[in-house]
């Protein structure tokens, strides 16, 4: 996974050409909340530039343009800038580290380290914006990507390119299972974007959650909620550029977002700053737009793939809120953490009857569809009647599947919770499910076991 002469070449002569082109000045006319104005420069939007302060120079991205000049957004704070500060234009767009010295690392939105490691070797500088591939030369789903997580692996596949949204309210245990999935999975390069954390949970997942053999084929990418709203978006385009890399060169990766939400509300912030009006609960239209053009880019490309888990915090634990409405119609699946399961002591909290990943057939054989099925349908069967058992009104016997649901409950809930240090191989998980399974006990008037009970796993 080195970088190429070519590669480093190219490089440095893009760096040499950017730095020998004019640079026209401007300067700075307002200040307007997050956005400052700027007459005199020529610039696109999405290029960077330089607003010379008395406390040292400060990299700006334009975000809109007008008759005025353009209004562009710091990537840092606003404090210190004032009207008639020089600025000039770099006739070039954000770029970041990507490559294999970025794994065990731990960067900025920027990809500058902070970590307390010298700047990363073996990387290339590449444009943080990218398109997403040709739906047409994007290889099928058809391989499961293990997770390490039982629920997941068995009841609600991940496939090799397939794109997950993780959807709970707060404090139902995302970032947990997250971390469970980064450990466990089977994908050798892993990158995280931690979008709008709390500072003191980032060194917590990356010391806690995380373990040594993890955190060396993994890189984060942090952006804090004290962070400029301008830093927060790119954060998240930041750890999807370096996943794409890596995608690229021909490996299977594992990217994780954590949150997606957060990455909206930055988007409202900066679309607001920038002149937009409010519409869908205060999102602007540009944060819809922005959303399928982040999450399109993973996925299977032409070597390698990226699967993708987006964690989507939903308001008041509403599934249906705009960024989770949204984000659900665009992805490959998702996953639903449930409060009353949480609350119970229940870990990892996933609802799986509300959960659905849409490449099952694809990625399952009929065996495993079947014991898939079977379990689906005893849990679905004890939801019905959990209320009339819990309060002695169901008469035992009116329903073989109902009977067969009660009686396996334990094992059930037993094989659904997992301790977050646990990390479960595939087939082990398939194993226990079938122990789950077992034929009924004798003297049980159905014969073939609960796959063939219930018809062969029909959902």
């Amino acid at each position: 996974m080195t970088i190429s002469i070519a590669d480093e070449l190219r490089g440095r002569m893009h760096r040499v050409v950017a730095a020998a082109r004019p640079r026209p000045q401007g300067l700075v006319t307002q200040v307007v909340g997050l956005g400052v104005g700027v007459r005199g420069v020529r610039a696109a939007v999405g290029e960077l530039l330089t607003l010379h302060t008395p406390s040292g120079p400060l990299p700006a991205q334009v975000i809109s343009l007008h008759s005025e000049g353009v209004t562009c957004m710091p990537l840092g704070t606003t404090t210190g800038i004032s009207a008639g500060d020089p600025v000039s234009a770099s006739g070039d767009v954000l770029r970041i580290p990507a490559g294999p010295g970025l794994l065990g690392r731990v960067v900025d939105p920027l990809g500058r380290p902070i970590d307390g490691q010298p700047p990363a070797l073996d990387v290339e500088y590449v444009p943080a914006d990218a398109s997403a591939p040709n739906p047409l030369h994007r290889r099928r789903v058809e391989t499961a990507l293990p997770t390490g997580v039982r629920a997941i692996d068995t009841l609600i596949p991940v496939g090799a390119g397939q794109r997950v949204g993780i959807m709970a309210g707060s404090g139902v245990g995302k970032s947990t299972l997250l971390g469970m999935s980064v450990r466990g999975t089977s994908a050798p390069v892993r990158v995280v974007a931690l979008v709008g954390e709390r500072g003191r949970e980032v060194r917590e997942f990356i010391e806690d959650t995380l373990d040594a053999e993890a955190r060396a084929h993994t890189v984060i990418v942090v952006a804090t909620a004290d962070d400029p709203a301008l830093l927060r978006v790119t954060a998240a385009f930041t750890a999807t550029r370096i996943a794409e890399w890596f995608r690229d060169a021909g490996h299977d990766v594992l990217l994780v977002v954590d949150s997606v939400t957060r990455t909206a509300m930055a988007q409202r912030e900066v679309a607001l700053a920038a002149g937009e009006a409010p519409a869908t609960r205060g999102y602007p239209a540009s944060v819809f737009a922005m959303l399928p053009r982040l999450l399109e880019r993973s996925g299977p490309g032409v070597n390698g793939s990226i699967t993708a888990m987006y964690t989507v915090l939903v308001e008041g634990d509403d599934l249906n809120d705009p960024v989770g409405d949204t984000v659900r119609g665009i992805l490959d699946g998702h996953i639903v953490l449930s409060r009353a399961l949480a609350t119970s002591g229940h870990f990892p909290s996933i609802d799986v009857l509300e959960s659905v990943s849409r490449v099952e057939r694809a990625v399952l054989g009929e065996p495993q569809r079947q014991l898939a099925g079977a379990a689906r349908q005893l849990l679905a069967a004890w939801r019905d009647v959990r209320e009339l058992v819990e309060v002695g009104a169901y008469a035992g016997g009116s329903d073989p599947i109902t009977d067969l649901a009660i009686r396996l409950r334990p094992q059930l809930d037993a094989f659904l919770r997992q301790a977050p240090d646990e990390v479960v191989p595939y087939e082990e998980s398939w194993q226990s499910l079938q122990a789950v399974l077992s034929p009924p006990a004798p003297g049980t008037p159905v014969a073939g076991g609960p796959v063939g009970m219930l018809g062969g796993g029909q959902a």
